[in-house]
């Protein structure tokens, strides 16, 4: 696993507001997210970063084997690939994506500390 963003790159920081994976903006163009791709189609398309990932975000976790470390679990990343991921991710995601991702049989559940279940 090989993170490593140089201080003058930080700004560039985004993370899923689904998984809370942060990576560099450029990576998330190239490469997609590495949990959500599937669902979220981010690969190659600015406009879906821009509203499935966040540059709001707080702590950050270095994980090398999701499926035994507890941090991993308590974070709900143990399903997840090895890498960084914030604590907590700030920011709404469009109601479709939560509609996609419920028609794939994934519960969202916002990584900003809230229910998800509070009415505007």
């Amino acid at each position: 696993m090989s993170f490593y963003s140089a201080p003058s790159q930080q700004r560039n920081l985004r993370a899923c507001m689904v998984c809370s994976v942060v990576q560099l903006h450029t990576k998330f163009m190239r490469d997609g997210c590495p949990n959500c791709e599937n669902v979220l189609q981010l690969r190659g398309n600015n406009d879906a970063i821009q509203e499935c990932t966040s540059q709001v975000f707080e702590g950050l976790i270095a994980i090398q084997d999701p499926a035994v470390s507890w941090v991993a679990r308590w974070q709900r990343l143990d399903n997840y690939v090895a890498g960084t991921y914030a604590t907590k991710v700030t920011g709404i995601l469009p109601e479709y994506i939560i509609s996609s991702l419920e028609d794939s049989g994934i519960k969202f559940v916002p990584r900003d500390g809230s229910t998800g279940e509070e009415e505007a």
